[in-house]
């Protein structure tokens, strides 16, 4: 008996640090395979196209550990690159005024965060007040997302976004700016400093604070947790609205990162997000997660699109092999949750 307890303590812990032990992997592998991959320019490239995903993650990881699921992060990722854009390009026309608004990027940036949180309060609302399934009412948002991008533009792109002096809108840039650049080091992306800060903020939330105990009791038994008094509703809508402002940081970051604006961009970084969230064991059930393995997760999918893009793998064959990742992730979580679950039992059975 105490040889299987072992066993199953062993699978249990190698199940633990899965995502750790593949990043590991990984890394190894494409750094043998890819020549370039382990040059200085191409792992800031990782940590750039990493910080993407994990932000992204960041909030499908609070959706996520609710029972929930946020598909539209990447729509909002292209719309708020298109109103960004259209805001520093054109400005905001009053016809009834017969004036142009420009806005300081200070003022954009606001502007986009506060539309990214609406639209995250709209899921939310549907979601907790409306009692809509979470997939519906955000796929129907992704739609809406997308197309509202591409009305803004007539489907076209907003290029060399940079603004003027004279206009006082200049300065989008820097968010693709980078830090610590020391001789002939190029300096760490911006992207990648604030995904560390909110990756340690959005920890602490979750792990220390009422908010963060709360979201994990709605993901683990929801009628439980009302009946100990959680404002359910509330917490809901929350994290879909913090969501949609880490979706609407990203779409500032890409616009700035490509300086330009297309209605396309964000497409698919959903799967993206929660392939990162999942990956790093947050359970699809809900009431499980840390931002720590998001975090992992997210350096899990940098690496495998970026390797295998240096490897040479299509576009094509990469969707294929992230999907089947994502299957296998669940798939592992699932074995996880059952071997918990009778690793309890056993424990139950040998205390009578």
């Amino acid at each position: 008996m105490n040889k299987k307890k072992d066993n199953s303590n062993l699978m249990m812990t190698l199940l633990k640090g899965r995502t750790l032990f593949v990043l590991i992997i990984l890394f190894i592998f494409f750094s043998i395979k890819a020549d370039s991959f382990c040059t200085v320019n191409s792992l800031l490239l990782v940590c750039k196209h990493v910080a993407q995903y994990g932000i992204l993650g960041i909030g499908m990881t609070y959706v996520i550990i609710t029972g929930g699921i946020d598909l539209s992060v990447g729509s909002v990722v292209g719309l708020v690159g298109m109103i960004a854009g259209g805001l520093i390009q054109e400005g905001l026309t009053l016809k009834f005024a017969g004036v142009t608004l420009y806005f300081s990027v200070p003022a954009i940036t606001v502007i986009c965060i506060i539309i990214g949180v609406i639209i995250g309060i709209v899921n939310g609302a549907l979601i907790a007040k409306c009692k809509l399934a979470p997939f519906i009412v955000t796929l129907g948002t992704m739609y809406i997302g997308r197309g509202l991008a591409n009305i803004r533009s007539g489907g076209n792109t907003f290029s060399s976004i940079k603004g003027q002096e004279a206009l006082g809108n200049v300065g989008i840039m820097q968010f693709d700016s980078r830090v610590f650049a020391v001789g002939g080091f190029p300096g760490i992306p911006i992207a990648a400093i604030l995904f560390l800060i909110l990756a340690v903020i959005a920890a602490f939330v979750l792990k220390k604070t009422p908010f963060g105990w709360h979201i994990l009791a709605i993901g683990g038994n929801e009628k439980a947790a009302r009946l100990s008094g959680i404002k359910v509703e509330k917490n809901i809508i929350l994290v879909y609205a913090i969501s949609g402002a880490c979706s609407a940081l990203i779409g500032l970051v890409t616009m700035a990162q490509i300086a330009a604006s297309h209605p396309n961009t964000g497409d698919t970084w959903e799967m993206n997000a929660i392939a990162a969230v999942v990956l790093g064991g947050t359970s699809m059930a809900g009431g499980v997660g840390t931002i720590g393995g998001t975090v992992i997760g997210a350096f899990v999918i940098g690496i495998i699109n970026d390797g295998m893009t240096m490897c040479g793998v299509s576009e094509f064959w990469q969707k294929v092999i992230k999907g089947l990742v994502i299957i296998l992730a669940v798939l592992i979580d699932q074995f996880q949750r059952n071997l918990q679950a009778k690793m309890a039992l056993q424990a139950r059975n040998e205390n009578k």
